[in-house]
C-alpha cells in the first residue's frame, strides 16, 4: 500500500509540474500606442521572465483581431507574450 500512494504522489507532481510548465505566464504591462493597420502594440512591460528578458518598452506583433480590439492606449493589462516564426507576438490578454 505504502508504495502505491508514493507511485501516486510522485505522479501527481510530475502531472502538476508538467502542468505548470505548461501553463501560460502573464505579465503586467501599460498600453503605449496600438497600430492596428500593421497589427503592432507597444507596451511598457514588467519583466518577460518565459523569454528572460528585461522589463522595458517594446513592439510587440499581436496575434489575432480579437486580441487587438482590447488594447487600448494607457490601458493596464497582463499579457502573454511568446515567439511565434521568430517574432515577439501578444498570443494573449486579460
Amino acid at each position: 500500500m505504502k508504495t502505491l500512494i508514493k507511485l501516486t504522489l510522485a505522479s501527481a507532481l510530475a502531472l502538476g509540474t508538467a502542468y505548470g510548465a505548461l501553463a501560460a505566464e502573464f505579465t503586467k504591462g501599460t498600453v503605449k500606442k496600438v497600430d492596428a493597420k500593421t497589427k503592432k502594440v507597444t507596451l511598457i512591460h514588467e519583466e518577460l521572465k518565459s523569454l528572460e528578458m528585461p522589463a522595458m518598452t517594446m513592439v510587440f506583433r499581436v496575434q489575432d483581431d480579437a486580441i487587438l480590439e482590447k488594447l487600448k492606449e494607457g490601458a493596464n493589462i497582463e499579457f502573454v507574450a511568446e515567439r511565434v516564426n521568430g517574432k515577439l507576438t501578444v498570443t494573449q490578454v486579460k
